[in-house]
């Protein structure tokens, strides 16, 4: 049966890294099942090293959430319009996202029907054109403090290109305190401030304000430009089921995609695509660099491969849903040996055990 490992020493040093480059409170993002990393666990290791406030994006994360937590902060980093979710924060006592003057009315309104005072953040748009309050609709966000069930705590925007683009980053974060200081102007207070992600934090100077939202940078598998001292964490294991040889010429995986063209020591992995295993996460965007890497594998022809006793193997006649084929010839390789491959926490089907080492 396939697990997803993570080693909990080395997740630990990471955290400790996040937070001493940070230098100010971190915000713990624990959406997508924890990037991957199963949402309970991941948030217990977060909380073991004093964070106390944890974001998610899905409103159905909050009670999962509220089994663990004692009395911490859940933030949502969505504004929505829809009663339903907004009924889901106001119950719970978690913390909205305001990012129009409807998600403030209808959060509002049901806060009041609910007969609880919301805390909200606002959100500005500064780029990522998502949620958020544009610049140039200042005076919208204003009129959201006036709304006599909602308390704003807090303000935020999210950089849309940390990860390659450090100017505009900074751009952004200018048009952001400009925007939060019409509105201090305008309010008085607006609580905490949080502006840089993880690529921000590992790739720009000076984005750091009260506090920092911090998810991938904990996996150690985030885009940075120079060496991060992360450790990069998580693999999929299972145990090797059957080992068996077959003559050359014998046809290998759906299809006969693959022929063998010599006598071939084979290993049967339990690991395929319901796995995760052969799926890949997209980028966000194509440039030049990315498109030219896709173009040299295809040259290269780059096979899989799956690490068994720590070496590597390649994967023969495609991956399937559940198993996988892996050439060993000439190895001592035997059913119940360790198998692993290196694949993103965030590809790793939700319902395969995360298991902390």
């Amino acid at each position: 049966m396939s697990r997803y490992v993570i080693d909990k020493a080395k997740l630990d040093e990471n955290i400790e890294l996040v937070k001493s480059k940070a230098g100010v409170d971190v915000i713990g993002v624990v959406k997508g099942n924890g990037y991957g990393f199963g949402i309970k666990e991941f948030t217990i290791a977060l909380k073991e090293h004093g964070i106390k406030t944890f974001a998610v994006t899905e409103v159905t994360d909050i009670p999962v959430l509220k089994e663990i937590l004692d009395g911490e902060d859940i933030l949502v980093m969505r504004s929505t319009c829809l009663e339903n979710e907004a009924e889901i924060i106001a119950r719970n006592g978690a913390t909205a996202t305001i990012g129009s003057l409807e998600a403030a009315e209808v959060m509002n309104r049901v806060s009041e029907k609910l007969g609880v005072t919301t805390k909200c953040h606002l959100k500005i748009d500064t780029g990522m054109g998502r949620y958020g309050f544009m610049p140039s609709q200042i005076e919208e966000a204003i009129k959201c403090y006036s709304y006599p069930n909602l308390k704003f705590t807090g303000a935020y925007t999210h950089f849309s290109s940390a990860f390659r683009n450090a100017p505009l980053t900074k751009a952004q974060l200018v048009m952001f305190k400009d925007a939060m200081e019409q509105i201090k102007k305008a309010v008085g207070e607006v609580g905490t401030i949080h502006a840089a992600n993880s690529p921000a934090l590992l790739n720009v100077e000076d984005v750091c304000l009260d506090s920092v939202r911090i998810g991938s940078a904990f996996t150690g598998r985030v885009i940075t430009k120079s060496k991060s001292g992360l450790n990069r964490l998580g693999s999929l294991e299972a145990e090797v089921v059957e080992v068996k040889t077959v003559p050359a010429g014998y046809s290998i995986g759906y299809n006969g995609l693959y022929t063998t063209k010599r006598e071939t020591k084979i290993a049967i992995v339990p690991i395929g695509h319901y796995d995760g295993f052969g799926l890949t996460k997209e980028k966000e965007q194509y440039d030049f660099h990315y498109v030219l890497s896709v173009f040299k594998r295809f040259l290269k022809k780059q096979q899989m491969y799956v690490r068994i006793n720590g070496e590597m193997h390649y994967v023969i006649g495609g991956i399937g849903l559940s198993h996988t084929a892996v050439d060993v010839t000439g190895t001592d390789i035997k059913a119940g040996d360790l198998a692993s491959v290196d694949i993103s926490p965030l590809m790793v089907n939700p319902r395969i055990e995360r298991v902390y080492k």
